[in-house]
């Protein structure tokens, strides 16, 4: 009896993490495809990317990849091969940020929600790659 109400706990344990690691990997999607959308279409960023002397083609560039990447990691909530791939490709981008941000001298603290973006990512790609058992 005793076991069972420990592995029955265990199953509601697992179950809620993964329900909260999958609200984590939608909501940091969501995120992406906010700032992909406002790569493409705000002056702001327009801007933004001038200071990291980043052209416009590049900028464009960043926007859609951000975005492809945001769908592929709402959409890989359901399809974990397809989550790996865009965990994996936006934490590549986003160690291409960070390396950006530290390039034009901005401060750790101002290029640091890449560097948090780039280690979350790596975690969804470590959790996808666990899910799909190839580790």
């Amino acid at each position: 009896m005793a076991t069972e109400l420990y592995e029955s706990h265990d199953i509601k344990k697992t179950n809620t993490m993964n329900i909260i690691l999958q609200v984590c990997i939608v909501v940091v999607g969501l995120a992406f495809l906010f700032y992909g959308y406002n790569c493409l279409f705000s002056n702001k960023l327009a801007e933004e990317f001038k200071r990291f002397k980043l052209s416009d083609n590049q900028r464009k560039i960043t926007g859609i990849a951000q975005l492809a990447g945001g769908l592929g990691l709402i959409i890989g909530v359901f399809y974990y091969s397809l989550g790996i791939y865009a965990s994996l490709c936006l934490s590549i981008l986003m160690l291409f940020g960070f390396i950006v941000r530290l390039k034009i001298k901005d401060s750790f603290i101002a290029s640091s929600p890449s560097f948090i973006l780039m280690v979350v990512n790596i975690f969804f790609t470590y959790r996808f790659g666990a899910l799909l058992h190839f580790w």
